[in-house]
Order: C-alpha cells, then sequence, then structure tokens
C-alpha cells in the first residue's frame, strides 16, 4: 500500500503534490493487452535523486501545480485525476504534453475523445494515453464466476471494471486507428511535434491506478486481469462495523477520506480518534448516504503497507443496483 508513511511520499506535504506523486507511483489495477502508462524512466525520473529533487521542487513552489488544477479539486475525481496527469506530462524531464482532451469529430458527430497526447522530448512521435483512476468493491455473489470483472463494482453502484475495460478496449484505446483522429492531431499540434503526417498507428497507452475493496471476512479472488500489485483495501457494512472495530489494534486512528482526495492517504497528523470517526459514520449512515472511505492506522501495526488499510463503509442494503455486464459477458 502506498500509505501515509511510504518513504517516496515523506517529502510531500501539499496534498496536490502527495496526489500527483501518487498517480506516479501507485500501480495499475489491471494489465491487458495495451501498453501501459510512461515509465519514469520516460519521464525523465527513473533516478530516486531526480525524483526526490522533482517533488521537493515542487513542494517549494507548489503555484504552478495549483494553478493548473485550479477548480478541478472541487469537482469530479476523474477530472482531477486527468489534470494532474496533464501536469506531470508537462512538468516532467522527459516528456511534453501536446494535447488534452482533444475531441475527434466525423463531420458534425463527436466519435469520442483523447485524453493525453503527449511525446517524449527526444522523439516527434505523438503518444494517445488514456487514464482513469478507479475504486472498485467486490462482491461474493454477483455476475458470472467469482473472478468476473463485473462483480467489482463502484461504491455509487454506476458502473463496474467490466464495463470500464470493455469500453477502452472496444472505444477509447482504438480512437487513434482512423484518420479523423489523425486528422484531427495535425489540427492541434505543430508539425515540429509530429512531423508531417502521424503514423497510421499511433500508440495507445493506459494509466488505470486505483484500489480494489475486498469483502471484509468473505472470500473473494481478485478480478481477471489483475495486476498482483494492485492496491487493496476493505469494505464492511455498517451492521459488521462493530465486531470489525473490536478487532483493530488498541490505539487505532482513523482518516476521513473527501474526494477527489481518495489517492494518496492524508499524513500521520490528519489521523483521529477512531471514536470522533465512529460518531460521524454513524450519523452518515442513519441519513442514507453513501460509502465512505476511511483510513486507518495503528502504531506498531505490522500488516503490508506500513500500518496503514484503506476501508469503505456502506449501509446495509448496498449495493442498491449491480450494472449489467457489457454486451459482450451478457452475450
Amino acid at each position: 500500500m502506498l500509505a501515509s508513511g511510504d518513504p517516496r511520499l515523506v517529502h510531500c506535504h501539499h496534498p496536490l503534490v502527495r496526489d500527483l506523486a501518487w498517480i506516479l507511483m501507485a500501480p495499475d489495477l489491471i494489465h491487458a493487452e495495451w501498453p501501459g502508462r510512461p515509465s519514469r524512466e520516460v519521464l525523465g525520473l527513473a533516478d530516486d535523486g531526480q525524483l526526490t529533487n522533482f517533488f521537493r521542487g515542487l513542494e517549494a513552489a507548489p503555484q504552478i501545480l495549483e494553478q493548473r488544477v485550479g477548480s478541478t479539486v472541487e469537482g469530479r475525481m476523474g477530472h482531477y485525476h486527468e489534470t494532474l496527469w496533464q501536469f506531470l506530462l508537462d512538468a516532467a524531464p522527459g516528456t511534453r504534453l501536446l494535447a488534452h482532451n482533444l475531441r475527434v469529430h466525423q463531420g458534425k458527430r463527436t466519435l469520442g475523445e483523447l485524453d493525453l497526447l503527449y511525446r517524449r522530448r527526444c522523439d516527434p512521435m505523438p503518444i494517445h494515453l488514456e487514464v482513469a483512476i478507479k475504486f472498485y468493491l467486490g462482491l461474493p455473489e454477483g455476475p458470472g464466476d467469482p473472478s468476473d470483472q463485473a462483480r467489482w463494482i463502484g461504491p455509487g453502484g454506476a458502473d463496474s471494471l467490466a464495463t470500464k475495460r470493455e469500453h477502452l478496449h472496444r472505444h477509447q484505446l482504438r480512437l487513434t486507428e482512423r484518420a479523423e483522429t489523425r486528422l484531427a492531431i495535425r489540427l492541434h499540434t505543430r508539425p515540429r511535434d509530429v512531423g508531417p503526417t502521424p503514423e497510421p498507428f499511433i500508440q495507445p497507452q493506459l494509466a488505470m491506478p486505483g484500489v480494489l475493496f475486498y469483502p471484509w471476512h468473505q472470500a473473494l479472488p481478485s478480478p481477471r486481469e489483475a495486476t498482483q500489485e494492485h492496491l487493496r483495501g476493505e469494505w464492511l457494512q455498517w451492521s459488521e462495523w462493530r465486531n470489525f472495530r473490536d478487532g483493530l489494534p488498541r490505539g487505532t486512528r482513523a482518516a476521513w477520506l473527501a474526494k477527489p482526495h481518495w489517492l494518496a492517504l492524508p499524513r500521520d497528523e490528519a489521523f483521529t480518534s477512531l471514536r470522533d470517526v465512529e460518531t460521524r459514520l454513524a450519523q452518515h449512515i442513519r441519513g442514507h448516504g453513501p460509502p465512505v472511505q476511511i483510513a486507518l492506522t495503528a502504531d506498531g501495526d505490522c500488516r503490508p503497507g506500513g500500518g496503514y488499510r484503506r476501508l469503505f463503509v456502506v449501509e446495509d442494503a448496498w449495493p442498491r443496483q449491480i450494472p449489467l455486464p457489457p454486451a459482450k459477458a451478457r452475450g
């Protein structure tokens, strides 16, 4: 777990800088046939000293990052996540951001949108990067077999790992195969960046960090294509809270995680009394609030992640809906 005490985050105090560091270092949830995200080497941050200096520089002068993020910190987590990637590709020494949210048209019809288009500083060939940040809770019972991606759903019950994966595979990551996309790239980038004509097939990449939350006290395998190193959490219903709480180490403290800061866990000073967070949870659940993500820590806890745990607490009626598997899976 990339935790509050992770040594690579120790010099990051500013919440935006911490979240930026998190997206760079957090593993992807799944691996499939598409190429993965730009590596630290591509970004020019392969050396730990380079990485440390990069984030120390942002800590000393975070204004440019704050300006780029702007009001997205108050909006959708996906938009905030995309904006952090825009900044990273533009500010890293090894890459240059060419375009973001580049719409592709066929006449008056919009075919789609490229999240990010960038290139390496030493190579004018553009690279298409799709980014998604996802937090999925696994269902012990649900569509398909126990390892089916359709069993991993968002806390709001509106999407699943299966539907997201299918949309990326069938649509988003294939946009650069179209002549309309290559035309849009020529119209919105400088000739020195892409040359006289982009290649017929522009390399697509995917960055999909996040956390998979496993049911507490119920066995569930990882979904198909899950990376071995993916970040893990747990989820439980409110009626299970007391039993869960009673099994925690003495002195456990908690932090309430509010969107969009579900990325890097907060620094140690943000963790407060477990009793205070429990009182807030009870009020939230009584008001039929949506699932809540909290972080837990306890001194002397030797579990992986340096003693930090992520947890979703949901009302007993959750989920009220389960997304249908994508058409291919239903067929």
